[in-house]
């Protein structure tokens, strides 16, 4: 149509502009007219006036499946088990419809590719043209993995994300993280080693916009693709002012999305959406104070931009993001030895199934003997050696290009021939030749020096020794270089051959040695260079024979695991492999070929080292120190040289095409065969393309361009014959993605978008048989349009991976079977490792290796074709190419995506969240498959291989160990973890008699049991007479004055004070009249004690009784740390209503302070009475209560789960408490008990203030301050005034155990001895800490500590105390429970260290006069003891009831005195609120009967219920702690059915991303749930109250009002 016409037409203006810049392109020639016309069409097509449509398609769509039958018919028709190419070749030629435009061979397209179809197209806005225009105006062509149709495809599905609105939140991220994506902090992609698959030029990187305006429009577009922003103007203006607009349009969304949504949202664990349950959570409730954590009052987002972003609103976005459910659910399940299903993948009823006849193994053409062809390849290089010597054999080149050393073929024999004699001779002795023929010598050559290398091979060849051709290692601990010295050690090399240079840049000790590498044997190195050798003698001469079995050399593989083995090849392959490729390849003599592959293995090798000797061809090697400074060395050599030959990969035509420009007279036309070596790997197919694109204007023919597949086993597997018909078409198959993944070949329409376009490699090597099997399992033969591993039956191929029979088996002896079992040859096929099927006319098509195969959910992933979706979504130019690995890990039974890059260092950090997300989108869209995570490095800091492509196994393993350190993460466990266990669905209750008789039947009994009861024993306490501790003291200081109640030591150890009976009464007096003339207080007014651990506290505490006011024990503010601890000071002093605050005078001071008056309202304090200076007075008489049932004191303590809860003790219970504990420990007025507990509430209280009162023993106090400066105290006194019990808290214990813990040796020369202690008691309100009390135990054993002296004990609220480990009576027990039938409420214990198995330590012995029940939570029936339920208890020392201002009286009454809903329905119970359960023990009482233990298993407020099961969260901070070493300590909390995991990093911040996969990983392995957020954070942020236990409704409440100023914050989608 000409351009006159176009003017008619009504073009919108990008489209106009996008036809000018394909003008400018053909006019600069950076296009082909053809490509010009194509695109062109493809741009107006939806512009042109449509015909009307002919039934054309139609009749050529019928054709085509018709022309196929046939096709299939033909091929079939052979009965012999092996189909020739050639006639194969022939019949096709000879079919009637094959004409070059159409020819639809099986499913094949073959020739160009079409101008793709209308449906496809997509409207091409501003946004894409500028997308167009900053590709072109970076100058460079990123040309390597993009192929057209890849790209596009991967463009189309970007953008049909983008009417799907996804919105994901992005990381939150310190500042500090951020910084170090500064420019200088990299250097651009390595320089120092080679490259194998990729590397960047250095024009690569300067993809800068040209115009301002490109660049915003660039990121609007990708705006519009990630949030579905319509409003192109609030996005572009948002854009210039600060780079985070996308971040703050996030957060206006998020804010209204918040005030819509009143309900909490449904769980997103589940797949309904049905249910959503009302949750009113008031934002801030006055009772509580938030501790500010650091100064954060703004988040950061990625750019380090302040935004009011507040959590919640992201966290409530991925909320809104996951609601959609993603993947069908599914119905089966399989079962994990437990009633705890995980889902099992259900096969799709709708996959694809191959449905061809079953293939015909494939011969290659004859291998054709020439007469004059060498008996060996030895004797071809004598041949050429003595005829010809001077012929050039190798022309090496500098890092210039020029040429550096040309090796003639006269030099090589004679030298060869010199190293052959020296090895022989000329190590060790005559006697002892360290060399025999048939040994295994290591060949350690750089990559820049072919010649030496060249010389030493055939010097091995010559003296029949095996050469083990390795990379030079280039420090002790290189990527996988372990593995090849575990190789060379299995291999018993002793020598290794090495160049001058190469020796002299090897590592050296100081001594001048070159160490043992790690993993290596021992070495001796040996210089090959020909003027360290000595001439052989005239007489000698090598023994050349004709090419037999022996091995001729040995090549080097790497696994997919990283483990490294040795593939022999023998002469004969060897040999033989040089025929083939000389036939396949029309090698004639003196050919010139260039070799820039790596010569040491692989196509390299065989071309350049070994077919080239054998048809005296001459080879010009380009070292890749070359390639990297001047990408195009290889053309210009091809040219200077005319080579008739050139090897090459993918990347090197990738290079050349970023660098053409510089040229202008290239010349290619002297090409016959350019040999591509990885033409298997699918992305080869755009890099040939794009080659031949650019440079068939300089004289390439499409025919030139022979892709080869290969592998170490089976060496060359088919390889393209180079032919001079230039009407032939290479083969390409376009094949749907969705049938590859279950290994199933259906031609693609390419109306889809997820399609794999394919080369083919050519035909069968002359000489082979070829076929393909079932990639797993019996070795059967595939159908014929089904993938399977190609498998080769020749005598060119290696014979066994060296010393290893077993595997050598499985790959080296495979028998190919029919579908009836019958092998179908006598003889042994290679497994090649390839993936692939054998196409029309013979022709090979691999479309992936077995090393790359990921088997996520039943289907099949090619890691290449992962990485080319990956690298296809181009705009952003973001990853570097070739920077980029992909690989599986197993994560709950089933292998799990992960996507690591290396990202370029200028992108900020919106440009990378994008490029993440986005990529998602296209492997979600074209492979149908989600990733598991995606990691973004810093630029060059992936482990390399000694070529510089990246290490795979080894990256692998970094993930795995956390020691990857990426900068960013996006984790997306949400879309695919898809089998994890059912959803737990609440069954309606069973009646109460169904319960009774169910635990009759199933003989379980009813869970419970009681402490010694206290009516029946039989003691002389003296105490018991009295009802009121004020009266047990006034006879105490009547009867033993002088009698030394309390001892305080300070921090050196020395008392510091101490009370006998009679001070304490006098002060007590004292007190008591300061109170009544000073305070004016009337009895039964508050008292509130805010006094340091010691003794003025306990005076303080008898003088509120003996004044008849009631006493609350207060911790004082921290003088360090006044803004957060005064407000609780505050808090409890309102609350309990005190009338009037005791205290000393250095904090009377303190609460008077400027600082206090900053934080609280200091005016509003009751009146301050300083204790420091007494009246000398006497009360007149001291007071005593009228009724044992009135108040002693109150109890005020804050909560696990943040609560202040103040519970009335009274004077009856308090006496009770007493006699329980003093008949538990058996305290007498002789004994001496250690006490170092904060004295502020519960038993801890009680221990410090009240039982030597009541039982008359001496305790000496250890205030738990004081071990922050000197550990050692507590047990150094204890220890020195020989203690048998004391008493502790966790915090002291930890404090212990890590303080002490390299000290025992010099505590036990202080003559530190534990040995006399019989009961250590943990006070705790919490499930007993087992790991910490048994590393307690283990590690002061050596001191003398009994092991089974340490126990715990257990209180609560409701009772301060219901179990304590007492002096007599059974050891304490542990049990193992499945940690899986916990979440389901029921009890089953198993055997230590199985599976899933959670040990728990009893909580101490019950308490005399105490009796405990386990009862259901919600329906409050006694359960039997299998099962887990909340643990009531009746005492005579039960608290009566909450204080609290507002007198909630249903919360109190319902905790103080419930009754069972059946059984025994008139005992009153108090709920303790703890979960725990009764187990009947072996062990028998002191009264003789069996012993029942109480095990706590955790808070039911703390507890958390997720899809239906009832989780701790202690359980899943254990795994994660142990997850990673530099996780110190983690604590869980929900939030809108998400699992929020913070963590503290105890390491760099550069390892806070580390943890987010690993924390992932392991909640999902052991607890089959996937965290919703991952916070890490500094040490310490995570808030722990004085009792060790951690605050997480605290923390959580931190985090929301965004004050924990997080390292990083991860969203998991």
């Amino acid at each position: 149509m000409a351009d006159r016409s176009l003017e008619s037409l009504p073009l919108p203006l990008e489209v106009r502009a996008r036809l000018a810049e394909l003008e400018l392109e053909l006019s600069e020639g950076d296009i082909t007219q053809k490509g010009y016309e194509k695109k062109r069409s493809k741009l107006i097509g939806a512009y042109l006036p449509q015909p009307p449509a002919a039934n054309g398609a139609a009749a050529v769509r019928c054709r085509l499946q018709h022309n196929e039958g046939a096709t299939r018919r033909t091929l079939r028709t052979g009965n012999i088990g092996v189909c020739d190419i050639r006639e194969a070749a022939a019949r096709e030629r000879t079919a009637p419809h094959n004409t070059a435009a159409n020819r639809p061979l099986f499913y094949f397209r073959f020739g160009v590719d079409q101008a793709l179809p209308q449906e496809r197209r997509t409207p091409v806005t501003p946004s894409s043209s500028s997308r167009y225009h900053r590709r072109r105006s970076s100058g460079s062509r990123d040309e390597r993995y993009r192929s057209d149709v890849h790209t596009e495809a991967v463009q189309a599905a970007l953008a049909k994300h983008k009417e799907r609105k996804m919105a994901v939140p992005m990381p939150s991220k310190r500042r500090s993280l951020v910084v170090q994506t500064s420019m200088d902090a990299y250097t651009p992609p390595d320089t120092s080693s080679g490259s194998e698959d990729e590397g960047s030029v250095q024009g690569d990187s300067q993809g800068t916009p040209t115009s301002s305006q490109g660049s915003i429009n660039m990121e609007h577009w990708i705006s519009q693709a990630i949030h579905g922003s319509t409003t192109s103007t609030t996005s572009s203006s948002s854009t210039q002012s600060g780079g985070s607009g996308a971040a703050h349009r996030l957060a206006d969304v998020m804010a209204q999305t918040h005030i819509e949504n009143h309900s909490a949202p449904p769980d997103v664990t589940t797949y309904t959406s049905e249910h959503s349950i009302q949750v009113e959570r008031p934002q801030g409730s006055t009772s509580r104070v938030a501790p500010k954590y650091g100064n954060a009052e703004l988040m950061e987002t990625g750019d380090g931009v302040p935004v009011s972003s507040r959590v919640s609103a992201k966290i409530q976005q991925l909320v809104n993001t996951l609601k959609r459910p993603k993947r069908p659910p599914l119905r089966e399940f399989f079962v994990d030895d437990f009633e705890e299903l995980l889902e099992v993948q259900q096969p799709d009823p709708n996959q694809p199934k191959p449905e061809g006849a079953q293939m015909l193994a494939m011969r290659g053409e004859q291998l054709g003997v020439v007469t004059n062809w060498p008996p060996s390849l030895e004797a071809a290089l004598q041949r050429w050696g003595t005829i010809s010597p001077k012929a050039p054999c190798l022309t090496t080149m500098d890092t210039n290009g020029k040429p550096l050393y040309i090796l003639t073929y006269g030099k090589l024999w004679t030298r060869s021939m010199k190293v052959a004699y020296n090895i022989l001779h000329k190590l060790g002795t005559k006697q002892e030749p360290m060399v025999r023929p048939g040994d295994r010598v290591a060949l350690v050559f750089p990559n820049n020096d072919p010649a030496a290398f060249m010389v030493a091979f055939y010097g091995c060849l010559l003296a029949e020794v095996v050469p083990v051709p390795i990379e030079v290692p280039l420090t002790r601990k290189d990527a996988g270089s372990q593995q090849i010295g575990f190789l060379l050690g299995s291999c018993g090399v002793t020598v290794a051959l090495t160049s001058d240079a190469c020796h002299k840049g090897l590592p050296k000790s100081p001594t001048g040695e070159i160490p043992q590498f790690k993993g290596w044997p021992k070495l001796l190195w040996f210089v090959t260079e020909s003027k360290h050798l000595s001439k052989p003698p005239r007489d000698w001469f090598p023994h050349i024979k004709d090419a037999n079995n022996d091995t001729a050399y040995i090549e080097y593989k790497t696994c997919k695991d990283g483990s490294v083995l040795g593939v022999t090849v023998t002469r004969i392959a060897l040999l033989t492999h040089c025929q083939a490729l000389t036939q396949a390849c029309g090698y004639t003599e003196a050919e010139t070929i260039v070799n820039v592959l790596d010569f040491k293995k692989d196509v390299g090798l065989w071309h350049g080292i070994l077919t080239s000797v054998m048809n005296m061809m001459h080879v010009i090697s380009i070292p890749y120190s070359l390639m990297k400074v001047n990408p195009l060395s290889w053309i210009q050599k091809v040219c200077q040289y005319k080579a008739k030959v050139a090897c090459v990969k993918s990347r090197d035509m990738h290079w050349a095409l970023v660098a053409h420009r510089d040229q202008r007279d290239i010349n290619l036309s002297s090409l016959r065969m350019l040999i591509v070596a990885d033409g298997a790997n699918p992305w080869s197919i755009s890099s040939c393309d794009a080659f031949l694109n650019v440079f068939q204007s300089k004289g390439l023919r499409q025919e030139v361009i022979c892709p080869c597949a290969s592998s170490p086993e089976a060496l060359t597997v088919a390889i393209r014959r180079p032919t001079d018909d230039s009407n032939q078409p290479p083969g390409r198959g376009v094949l749907s993605m969705h049938g590859l993944t279950y290994g199933v070949i259906r031609v693609d329409s390419e109306e889809k978008l997820s399609v794999l376009t394919v080369q083919d490699v050519g035909l069968v090597m002359p000489g082979a048989i070829m076929c393909a099997v079932k990639p797993d399992g019996v070795p059967q033969l595939c159908r014929t349009d089904e993938v399977g591993e190609l498998c080769v039956c020749a005598i060119a191929t290696g014979t066994s991976y060296y010393g290893l029979s077993g595997m050598t088996k499985n790959t080296f002896e495979v028998f190919p079977m029919t579908s009836s079992g019958a092998p179908i040859s006598e003889y042994p096929f290679i497994r090649t490792g390839l993936l692939g099927f054998i196409g029309p006319g013979g022709l090979v098509f691999v479309v992936g290796k077995m090393d790359g195969l990921m088997v996520v959910s039943g289907r099949r992933h090619n890691a290449d074709d992962i990485v080319a979706t990956a690298l296809a979504v181009e705009p952003m130019k973001f990853v570097y190419r070739g920077r980029i690995a992909v690989f599986s890990v197993s994560v709950l039974h089933d292998e799990r995506i992960v996507i690591v890059a290396e990202q370029r260092p200028d992108s900020t950090e919106e440009d990378s969240f994008q490029w993440m997300s986005r990529v998602l989108q296209a492997i979600d869209s074209i492979h149908q498959v989600g990733v598991y995570c995606l990691a973004l490095v810093p630029a060059n800091t992936l482990p390399k291989t000694p070529l510089g492509g990246i290490h795979l196994s080894e990256t692998k393993q970094l993930f795995l160990e956390g020691a990857l350190h990426p900068c960013n993460v996006l984790m997306c466990p949400h879309t695919c973890v898809t089998n994890l266990p059912k959803p737990r669905q609440k069954q309606p209750e069973i009646g109460p008699a169904s319960v009774m008789v169910g635990n009759l039947v199933s003989g379980k009994r009813i869970a419970q049991a009681s402490g010694r009861d206290l009516g029946q024993i039989e003691d002389n306490d003296q105490a018991r007479k009295f009802l009121f501790l004020s009266e047990v003291l006034q006879w105490r200081a009547q009867t033993t004055p002088d009698h030394v109640l309390y001892t305080l030591l300070n921090c050196r150890g020395t008392i510091a004070n101490s009370l006998t009976c009679v001070q304490l009464h006098k002060r007590a007096e004292k007190i008591a009249v300061m109170l009544m003339e000073r305070g004016h207080l009337q009895d039964g007014d508050h008292v509130a004690l805010v006094y340091p651990p010691g003794i003025d506290l306990i005076a303080a505490f008898y003088g509120c009784l003996y004044a008849g006011c009631v006493p609350i024990t207060v911790r004082p503010p921290h003088p360090q740390n006044i803004a957060t601890t005064l407000p609780t000071v505050k808090m409890i002093v309102e609350v309990s209503r005190s009338a009037c605050l005791m205290t000393t005078q250095l904090i009377c001071k303190l609460l008077r302070s400027r600082e206090a008056a900053a934080a609280v309202d200091v005016r509003t304090w009751p009146p301050i009475l300083d204790t420091d200076d007494l009246p000398k007075k006497r009360p007149p008489q001291i007071y005593k209560p009228s009724n044992p049932d009135m108040l002693a004191y109150l109890d005020f303590s804050v909560s696990t789960t943040g609560m202040l809860a103040g519970v009335k003790m009274s004077h009856a219970a308090t006496s009770a408490f007493c006699r329980s504990i003093k008949l538990q420990c058996e305290l007498y007025p002789s004994r001496e008990v250690a006490i170092c507990l904060d004295p502020y509430c519960g038993l801890g209280f009680v221990l410090w203030c009240l039982c030597s009162v009541y039982s008359g023993h001496q305790s000496i106090l250890i205030p738990p301050s004081e071990l922050e400066t000197t550990p050692a105290l507590w047990l150094l006194a204890v220890s020195q005034y020989k203690v048998r019990d004391t008493f502790c808290s966790y915090s002291v214990m930890e404090l212990c155990t890590k303080g002490l813990g390299s000290q025992t040796e010099s505590l036990k020369a202080r003559g530190l001895d534990l040995s006399r202690v019989r009961t250590c008691v943990v006070v705790a309100e919490e499930r007993p800490r087992i790991a910490l009390t048994q590393s307690f135990s283990k590690l002061f054993k050596d001191l003398g500590l009994h092991p089974r002296a340490v126990s715990t004990s257990f209180g609560c609220r409701v009772n301060l105390a219901i179990c304590l480990q007492g002096t007599s009576g059974p050891d304490p027990t542990t049990v193992y429970v499945d940690m899986r039938a916990l979440r389901h409420d029921r009890v089953r214990l198993v055997e230590r260290g199985s599976p899933h198995s959670l040990p728990l330590m009893e909580s101490g012995k019950i308490l005399p006069g105490v009796r405990i029940i386990i009862a259901n939570p919600e329906t409050k029936g006694p359960l039997g003891d299998s099962h887990l339920g909340e643990i009531w208890v009746h005492s005579a020392h039960n608290a009566s009831g909450y204080f609290t201002i507002y007198g909630d009286e249903s919360l109190q009454s319902d905790h103080f005195n419930s009754r069972l809903s059946f059984g025994d329905t008139q005992t009153i119970w108090a709920r303790t609120g703890y979960l725990g359960f009764l187990r009947r023990t072996e062990l028998t009482d002191a009264n003789g009967e069996r012993h029942d233990a109480l095990y706590v298993v955790g808070a039911l407020d703390e507890a958390m219920e997720l899809r239906g099961m009832r989780y701790h969260p202690i359980d899943i901070e254990t795994s994660v702690i142990r997850a990673h070493k530099s996780i110190t300590e983690c604590a869980v909390f929900t939030w809108t059915n998400l699992l929020v995991v913070v963590v503290e990093l105890d390491g760099s911040e550069q390892e806070a991303l580390d943890l987010v996969p690993l924390v992932t990983n392991v909640v999902l392995e052991e607890h089959y749930l996937i965290v919703g957020v991952v916070v890490v954070v500094d040490v310490g942020v995570i808030p722990i109250n004085s009792r060790g236990e951690k605050q997480r409704m605290h923390l959580r409440d931190g985090f929301l009002a965004d004050q924990l100023d997080p390292i990083y914050v991860a969203y998991n989608m």
